[in-house]
């Protein structure tokens, strides 16, 4: 009997990931040649930062100390030290999960300015390829973006297609905070890109901290290496998996500074991030939507203490897509289908993949609740029907 039922399980997830493969070729067709290397390891300027002995006291190892350990080191130190520390080493400081907020602005702008610098003096260098320089011209204007008065860099990592972490409201004196993970597409330059706002992580933090309110901060969280276009990268784990040790020592990192345990919102291929990272993270909830799964078959096997909510609307394409994991193809079970174990909230008057965050939506109603430590209803009706 145990043998024929694994042979039918079998059979089932081949003939779903064979629908898998048909779905995405149906809608966008694999995407070819966009296999993405993930950005793992310290951050940059770490092997100066290590070789650093002028406070007469070894340094925290980026790459090994925790933000716990991160967070004690900079308490002990003088504002002076740290800030000679932070113009010393800005790109350690700014990304040093742990470090003081404040101390990470100040780094990140620093280390913006210097960037674009370089990319201005490389916009002219003869010596560059046309397409070489034009790449300078575009990096110029997009760090000049982010150094606009009233933005909050928590994180900038110009390597690769580049990461950055954006804060709205005040992380430090928040009651409640809110981390936003985006899925594919997502990198530097499309981080709050004009198009298709709401699918953007900017987008979704503002809408989020406009609609939840002044006492919860939102963070913005482009912290690992996406997919581009639907192709393997999409339809395995592996930048999940290189993804989620940094969403959790980010998490932890807000903590240790002093941050409220934060709720985390998880859209598409971030939730499979979010699904890996789960027993590690720091967080009072897990919000999901339009995921493709979490890399789980069951709120148990998340292994979390967080509460589990997941999302999804009738339109949105996601939904055509198959729940298997086979042979390391897909991401598992449906985290809206009932047996998954997940709180619902309702998404009835979102619209396509990258509705839930608009004003006016039920979804985005709700998750500002959640934000806000809320509980599962609004007065007249429940957000979480399944617990």
């Amino acid at each position: 009997m145990r043998l024929r039922s694994w042979k039918v399980r079998s059979k089932r997830a081949l003939v779903a990931a064979a629908l898998t493969t048909t779905v995405v070729a149906g809608t966008a067709g694999w995407t070819t040649g966009n296999e993405q290397q993930p950005l793992t390891g310290p951050p940059p300027g770490t092997s100066s930062w290590r070789a650093d002995d002028g406070l007469g006291v070894r340094l925290p190892d980026p790459a090994t100390a925790s933000p716990a350990r991160v967070a004690e080191f900079f308490d002990a130190l003088s504002d002076t030290r740290r800030h000679e520390l932070m113009e010393r080493h800005p790109s350690v400081v700014g990304n040093l999960d742990g470090a003081p907020t404040t101390l990470r602005y100040e780094a990140n702008s620093r280390f913006l300015r210097a960037e674009r610098a370089r990319e201005r003096a490389r916009s002219t260098d003869p010596d560059l390829t046309a397409q070489e320089r034009e790449r300078a011209r575009a990096l110029v204007v997009r760090y000049g973006e982010l150094l606009s008065p009233g933005r909050h860099i928590l994180a900038f990592d110009p390597r690769g297609r580049g990461q950055v972490a954006e804060v709205y409201g005040d992380l430090e004196r928040a009651e409640h905070v809110s981390v936003v993970v985006p899925g594919s597409d997502i990198d530097l330059s499309t981080f709050d890109r004009a198009k298709d706002k709401y699918g953007t992580p900017a987008g979704m933090g503002r809408s989020l901290y406009a609609a939840a309110g002044d006492r919860t901060a939102v963070v913005a969280w482009v912290g690992y290496t996406t997919p581009v276009g639907l192709g393997t990268d999409a339809a395995t784990g592996r930048l999940a998996e290189a993804g989620a040790p940094r969403l959790a020592r980010f998490t932890q990192g807000l903590t240790a500074s002093g941050a409220p345990r934060p709720a985390v919102f998880c859209h598409s291929y971030g939730s499979v991030v979010c699904g890996l990272a789960a027993p590690r993270l720091a967080a009072t909830d897990l919000v999901v939507l339009g995921s493709p799964g979490m890399r789980a078959d069951s709120v148990a096997d998340l292994n979390t203490g967080a509460r589990v909510w997941a999302a999804r609307d009738d339109s949105d394409w996601i939904g055509k897509v198959p729940n298997v994991e086979l042979f390391g193809l897909g991401h598992g079970e449906d985290p809206t289908a009932p047996g998954f174990g997940a709180r619902r909230v309702p998404a009835e008057q979102a619209k396509g993949h990258t509705g839930y965050f608009a004003p006016g939506t039920d979804s985005l109603r709700a998750f500002a609740r959640i934000a806000g430590g809320g509980d599962s209803t609004d007065g007249t009706r429940t957000i979480g029907a399944r617990t």
